[in-house]
């Protein structure tokens, strides 16, 4: 198991739940900070001291106070310690939901596990440091099946362009007018509802205003 983690987290009840598990796991040492900065900072000195952590669990989102900080958020820690060269293990622990922004977090950078926040999340959580311990990656179920899913389905430039007037309030009825206007095609109306029925099918939906939601969540429009 693990023998040093770090723990960036600035809300105290979440901080102390995951002292909790890590203690049940019986991790040697661990340390928590409530800021960015901080946490860059024991990651800096660990690894000139020869004694680099193994483990970081960060939130992305971080409440600014009256301390003014480089770093404001757990995206732009998970960089600088990618930049410092540090090849320390990175689990996200975030009320973040949106499959498109978790997806990304796992491709452009390179963390090693999600956990979200809510029911049963140090169960959760108790499980992904052990994948990861495994070398195994982890996600939680709920953004994981939700990723699957929006990865399942190839929106084209057409279905973005009608869930993006939707979005802005257009009526059904009134997009095929724009299209032929903007030399569209194809611009009529069956071609317009068989397009939105076929997402809305494949996606499980029943109406427009859950097609426009979920493509908002997933970073579509």
């Amino acid at each position: 198991m693990f023998k040093k983690v770090l723990i960036a987290e600035d809300f105290e009840s979440y901080n102390s739940s995951v002292q909790k598990v890590l203690e049940e796991l019986k991790i040697e040492t661990v340390d928590n900070v409530h800021y960015c900065d901080d946490a860059l900072m024991k990651i800096k000195k660990s690894i000139r001291e020869s004694h680099p952590y193994d483990l970081l669990i960060t939130d992305l989102s971080f409440d600014a106070d009256y301390r003014e900080q480089k770093l404001t958020n757990g995206r732009d820690l998970i960089d600088a310690v990618k930049i410092g060269g540090s090849s320390i293990k990175t689990i996200v622990f975030s009320i973040e939901s949106r499959p498109e922004i978790v997806d990304n977090l796992f491709k452009k950078q390179n963390i090693n596990g999600f956990v979200s926040k809510g029911r049963e999340d140090m169960k959760e959580l108790k499980r992904a440091i052990k994948a990861i311990f495994n070398h195994e990656k982890y996600i939680s179920s709920n953004i994981k099946d939700s990723i699957k899913n929006k990865n399942s389905y190839d929106f084209t430039r057409f279905d973005k362009t009608l869930i993006t007037l939707l979005s802005k309030g257009m009526l059904q009825k009134n997009i095929p007018d724009y299209l032929k206007e903007n030399n569209i095609k194809p611009s009529s109306l069956s071609s317009v509802e068989k397009c939105l029925n076929n997402m809305k099918e494949s996606l499980g939906l029943s109406n427009n205003e859950q097609l426009i939601a979920l493509c908002k969540d997933w970073g579509i429009i």
